[in-house]
Parts: structure tokens; C-alpha cells; sequence
């Protein structure tokens, strides 16, 4: 029987998970303050938002194997604590450097943090309902991005110190969660090769790579369209329709995130393959709703779009990641989930930070309308390899069959 310790342990994990994911949505809703403060123009942000992204990416490419050999506390602690002081950084920030400094510590913090704690979340899984900690994988990071946007924006319109205030809360959160990882179970074993896995490699474990190939335009294009939504449309409330409530930015965040995770919790009965093609499906219609209806432009149409590309990102991811963490043997866990990451942020990040770039010179709606064009093309090219490749399922039941047979097998770069 499982012991109370290690239940603990389990939901410990999964809330630092929510808190480290939040808090890389808490500056969003703050950037129109912080422009109007410090007279910062579109470009000073977007170049803000590269910066942390490459943050990430670095810490992934680099550590994002660590854990699979010194184990996952000390990354955690590591990470948590990164996480935290970034946050106390933001919340002293007075100008356009400080908050290239803080976004570079946040970026480096949550991407060493995230595919350990997916990894010790599956490490630490519930005997009685072994899959959730995989669906809580999938499902954890859009729900924490609806928080942090919902949070942040609620506290910056309607509450006392707009940008220190959410800071704060988050900081402290995260070093109460440090502290609370004395509770759980370390299930690694220290192995040699710590130091060869700070070599940067994007790597796959054998058992996982065809799957991988498989899906990985599902996860592109989610996450392209979770770019689109955190940076580009919640401009448009303001220059489209008139709305500078800090709050209803937010609020359209958490509108394709919330359906997102919800979509992710509704899912995780049905079949793999069925999920990845409603994700796709959701993928190519959400952005031509919304862009329509920003080009009309009509609000309700708008929140329609979100709440279908809001499906899309959800299914788009979660079905994806549960079948590719089913593949991988436990030594393998944090690598592979580091590449999943990887190949995520490039998707969310390369995009946002061009059409960051060429908003001023094109204007907000004919970028927008790129960037949907983009998305909803990278979703059919998936969505047709789905269609006309071998059954995902069969793909990933041989995934799992070969990482029965050898458990601590090869991983190769890709």
C-alpha cells in the first residue's frame, strides 16, 4: 500500500508544477503597465518575451537530462528557488534592463524545473489511479497559465500594488513548496553521467522516437496557437475593440487555456489517435473563427474562437504527451520531457517573438491573421500525416512493448 508520505509527495509535485507554470503568465497582463511607466514600445517588449524563451530553451537543452542522474529534489530545490528570487527581481524592477535580467533568471528557472517535476510527478504516481499523474501532465500547465494570466490581470486591475503585489504571492508560494519537498520520496537513484548530460542535446529514448515523429506536428501547432493567444490577441481587446481592462486580457487567456485543460480532463478515457485528430480538427477551425471575428470584428465571435481553439490546444497537446510518457522508462522521463518541451517553446516562442517584430511595420490584425494562417496550415499538414500514417495506436503499443524489453535502453540525439 502506497504510504501517506509519498500521496503527499505526489500533490506537493503537482502544485509546484501549477505555481512554476503560473508564474511565467504573471508578467503578461503587467507589460501594458510597464509600457505606459516606462515608455516602452511593442519591439522592447517583444524582445523581452525572445529573451525569456531562449532562457528556457537554454536551461532544456542543457539540464533538462540532469535529474534522470543526480535525481529530481536537488533540481527542483534548484529550480524552485531560481523560480522564486526572479520573481522577488520582478518585483523590484525599475526599467526596460531589469526586466530583461528577471525574464533571463525565470526562463533558466522554469526550464530547469518543469521536466523534472513532470518526471517526479510520474516517479511519484498515485497507485490507485496510476495514469493521473500523466493526464495531470497535460492537463497542469494550461490550467496554471489561466491562473497566472486571471490572477495577475484581476490584481493589477482591482487590487493594491499592481507590480509588486502577484509577484510576491507567487514568490512566496514557491519557497513554501521548496521547504514542502522534504516530504517527498526521492525515487532516483544517483547514476554516473551527470556532468556528459549538461552536453546541449535534444534526445529521444529509442522506444519513444517513432511515436514522437508521429505527433510531433500535434504539439507544434497547440503550441503555436497557445503563442498566439498569450501575445498577440489579447492586443486586440485594445486596438480592435476598444477594451484596456487588465482583467479581460487575462480573462481571454484563461478562456483558451481553461477550455484547454478541461478538454485535457474530459479526454483522457478516449482513445489517443481520436484525441490527437479532434485537437487538430479544433486546431485549423479555432484560428479562422478568431481571426474572422477580430477582422469583422465582433467580441462574441471572438470569445467563440478562443473557446474552439481552446479544444485544439488542449487535445493538441494532452493526447500527444500521454502517449509519448507511456513509451519512456524511468530513466528517460525528464529527457524526453525536456524535448517535449523544447520542440513546445520553439512553437510558441519563434512565432510570437516575428510577429512581435513585425507588428509595427504591418499592423496588429494583418500579423495576427499571419500568424492564424500559420497555425492553421501547420495543423493540416499534421492532421493529413495522422490520416494517411500507421495507427498511432500500434505505433505506441510497440513504443511500450520495447521499453518493457529494455528499460534503460539507448537515447540518441535527433
Amino acid at each position: 500500500m502506497q504510504s501517506p508520505r509519498s500521496v503527499a509527495g505526489f500533490w506537493i509535485l503537482a502544485t509546484m508544477l501549477l505555481v512554476s507554470v503560473a508564474s511565467s503568465a504573471v508578467p503578461s497582463p503587467i507589460y501594458p503597465v510597464y509600457a505606459a511607466e516606462w515608455h516602452l514600445t511593442p519591439l522592447m517588449l517583444t524582445a523581452v518575451f525572445a529573451i525569456y524563451v531562449a532562457g528556457l530553451l537554454l536551461s532544456l537543452l542543457i539540464a533538462g537530462r540532469l535529474s534522470d542522474h543526480v535525481g529530481r529534489k536537488p533540481v527542483l530545490v534548484v529550480g524552485g528557488l531560481g523560480v522564486a528570487v526572479s520573481l522577488g527581481l520582478f518585483a523590484v524592477a525599475d526599467g526596460l534592463g531589469a526586466l530583461i535580467v528577471d525574464r533571463i533568471v525565470q526562463g533558466v528557472s522554469v526550464g530547469l524545473l518543469i521536466g523534472a517535476l513532470g518526471a517526479a510527478l510520474i516517479d511519484n504516481s498515485l497507485e490507485r489511479h496510476p495514469a493521473l499523474a500523466g493526464v495531470l501532465n497535460g492537463v497542469i500547465p494550461p490550467i496554471a497559465l489561466a491562473t497566472g494570466a486571471l490572477s495577475s490581470g484581476a490584481l493589477v486591475e482591482w487590487g493594491p500594488a499592481p507590480e509588486q503585489l502577484v509577484y510576491l504571492l507567487f514568490g512566496t508560494l514557491l519557497v513554501l513548496l521548496v521547504v514542502a519537498l522534504v516530504v517527498v520520496p526521492e525515487q532516483v537513484v544517483a547514476r554516473p553521467g551527470a556532468l556528459r548530460s549538461l552536453r546541449p542535446t535534444v534526445s529521444v529514448p529509442r522506444a519513444s522516437r517513432r511515436l514522437f515523429r508521429s505527433v510531433a506536428g500535434s504539439l507544434v501547432s497547440s503550441w503555436a496557437l497557445g503563442g498566439l493567444f498569450l501575445s498577440l490577441v489579447p492586443s486586440a481587446l485594445g486596438a480592435v475593440f476598444g477594451i484596456h481592462n487588465h482583467f479581460a486580457a487575462g480573462a481571454l487567456i484563461a478562456v483558451v487555456t481553461g477550455v484547454g485543460a478541461l478538454t485535457g480532463l474530459a479526454i483522457q478515457r478516449v482513445d489517443t489517435r481520436k484525441a490527437v485528430l479532434l485537437g487538430l480538427v479544433a486546431l485549423v477551425l479555432g484560428p479562422i473563427v478568431t481571426v474572422t471575428f477580430v477582422v469583422m470584428p465582433l467580441l462574441p465571435g471572438l470569445v467563440v474562437g478562443s473557446a474552439i481553439a481552446g479544444v485544439g490546444f488542449g487535445a493538441g497537446f494532452q493526447a500527444p504527451l500521454r502517449m509519448l510518457l507511456a513509451t519512456a522508462a524511468p530513466t528517460h522521463r525528464a529527457g524526453l520531457l525536456s524535448t517535449i518541451y523544447v520542440v513546445s517553446y520553439l512553437a510558441f516562442g519563434v512565432p510570437s517573438v516575428i510577429g512581435g517584430f513585425l507588428e509595427p511595420a504591418l499592423g496588429l490584425v494583418p500579423v495576427l491573421a499571419g500568424y492564424g494562417a500559420f497555425i492553421v496550415l501547420a495543423a493540416l499538414v499534421a492532421l493529413v500525416l495522422q490520416v494517411t500514417s500507421k495507427d498511432a495506436a500500434e505505433v505506441e503499443e510497440a513504443a511500450a512493448d520495447e521499453v518493457e524489453r529494455t528499460a534503460t535502453g539507448s537515447v540518441r540525439t535527433v
